[in-house]
Formats: structure tokens, C-alpha cells, sequence
């Protein structure tokens, strides 16, 4: 459907970007050959996760590979207070829907 395409695939991105982030957590300094065998994804996909990741500061490149910043806590914080913003979007949806009489 249409009106939920967009949504659920942005959602499907901002997962893959947070499961990227949490694997240069876990291995860092990891490159993105390793990353894309230890997380089953083509190495495209790594890539573009990367660069924005670095775009946003979250992650910089080294010698070994990538590796988080000291910026990294607090946008996983971040990235949490949205979640729980889209939660609560969600339930507010959810109960226009509900009162919807047919």
C-alpha cells in the first residue's frame, strides 16, 4: 500500500544503518568486506550505511577500517527518543483508525 510503502522502508534503512553502526561498535576499527560477511549484506549496502554514517559523524574511517566517534553515544540516544516519538505517532494512527466506523 502506498500510503505505508515509504514509511516501512525508511524504517527498514534506519535499521540496517543502526545494525552497521552496532557491528563498528562490536569489531571496530572492521572494514566493509568483513561487515558485509558478518552481517549477510551485500557490500553496496555496507557502503552506503558508512558514508552516512560518516556523513553524520557517527563513525570515521581509519587504517583497520571503521570506527566509532565520541559523537556515537549520544546518537544512539537520539536514535532511541525518535523511536519512541514514532511509537507514539503510530498508537495515535492506530486509534484514528479504530474510530473509523465501516
Amino acid at each position: 500500500m502506498i500510503i505505508t510503502y515509504k514509511l516501512e522502508t525508511e524504517m527498514e534503512l534506519v535499521a540496517r544503518h543502526v545494525k552497521v553502526l552496532k557491528a563498528v561498535m562490536e569489531h571496530q576499527p572492521v572494514g566493509i568486506i568483513k561487515l558485509s560477511h558478518m552481517l549477510n549484506m551485500p557490500e553496496h549496502k555496507i557502503r552506503y550505511s558508512l558514508r552516512l554514517l560518516e556523513q553524520e559523524g557517527l563513525i570515521e574511517a581509519s587504517p583497520g577500517g571503521a570506527k566509532i566517534t565520541e559523537k556515537t553515544k549520544t546518537a544512539i540516544g537520539e536514535i532511541r527518543d525518535f523511536l519512541t516519538k514514532m511509537e507514539e505517532k503510530c498508537r495515535e494512527v492506530e486509534s484514528l483508525i479504530d474510530s473509523i466506523n465501516l
